[in-house]
């Protein structure tokens, strides 16, 4: 016997909540993906050509995630699919951070290439256009900064932005130097800071969506704890077969073996177990296996 509610239902799906603002960001991106990416080949400038490439993976990432959310909010309306397309979300943030991944790395060798020789960049238009860009991410990062705590993929997206709104400041900064001293090596410079900012930040967002699709249990949640908090409940004798796992964003999940006291009511077990769960450890979503004391307890186990 199981206990549990329609996750799909009860739930809201925080990516869904923020699709407004994604789109928004989208919009104004690309917009500002194209300006920069045309400066950067007009003028040679790496710094300018890196914050467009992050501005690039801005755009496909967001467009993922949005793509996601309507893939996943379709599914859920379709009883094939008993978990919806949720993971969607997690396999775009997935393919987001690897795009990250590849941007960084070629701006560092393009980098570690021009510090040889340093190619004349003029400041004017590089100046003018990073600005430009900075205004566009410091919108952007406002419009996703709200929903970064709830969706993994909202936080992908927010994580590029923050990485183009420091990118668009050294480009502003090599901008300046370039055009006070002449000295061309600010470019490559602010290339090679950006890179490694953004790519300590875009290993966590893959690891946390690894961690997802290989069903590890959620780093926040102690299972040990888990084990012991059910077992703790009124009736409960024994506690075996338990699995917590994220299934998106915002959706940890559980379900268990519970052996019962012979003289312990079913209902009320199912119910204090639940609440358990929620309360203590925002589980919203268990199912639960009730198995008496008597007879063969012999279980099978993963």
């Amino acid at each position: 016997m199981g206990a549990g509610h329609d996750h799909g239902a009860d739930l809201a799906r925080a990516g869904e909540r923020h699709r407004g603002r994604l789109w928004a960001a989208f919009a104004l991106i690309a917009v500002f993906m194209v300006i920069e990416a045309v400066a950067a080949l007009a003028t040679g400038s790496l710094a300018l050509l890196s914050d467009a490439g992050h501005m690039f993976t801005d755009v496909l990432g967001i467009g993922m995630a949005l793509a996601a959310i309507h893939a996943a909010s379709r599914a859920a309306r379709d009883p094939q699919r008993t978990f919806g397309l949720y993971r969607l979300e997690v396999l775009a943030a997935l393919g987001n951070a690897i795009l990250l991944f590849g941007v960084a790395i070629y701006v560092l060798i393009e980098a570690a290439r021009r510090f040889g020789h340093p190619p004349e960049v003029p400041a004017g238009p590089m100046l003018v256009v990073a600005i430009a860009g900075l205004i566009a991410n410091i919108v952007a990062f406002g419009l996703l900064r709200a929903g970064a705590q709830e969706s993994l993929n909202v936080r992908g997206a927010y994580l590029e932005v923050l990485g183009d709104l420091l990118g668009s400041v050294g480009v502003i900064v090599a901008a300046v130097v370039i055009a006070l001293t002449g000295w061309a090596y600010a470019d490559p410079i602010v290339a090679v800071a950006v890179g490694l900012f953004i790519l300590p930040r875009t290993w966590r967002l893959a690891r946390a969506a690894v961690r997802i699709l290989v069903q590890a249990a959620p780093e926040h949640l102690d299972v040990t704890a888990v084990r012991t908090r059910l077992a703790a409940v009124p009736g409960v004798c024994d506690v075996h077969d338990l699995h917590v796992w994220t299934l998106t964003s915002g959706m940890d999940v559980a379900s268990a073996h519970l052996t019962l006291d012979p003289s312990a009511q079913l209902g009320p077990v199912l119910v204090a177990a639940r609440e358990a769960l929620h309360d203590d450890f925002d589980i919203g979503h268990a199912t639960l296996q009730v198995e008496p004391m008597a007879g063969d307890c012999r279980h099978v186990g993963w």
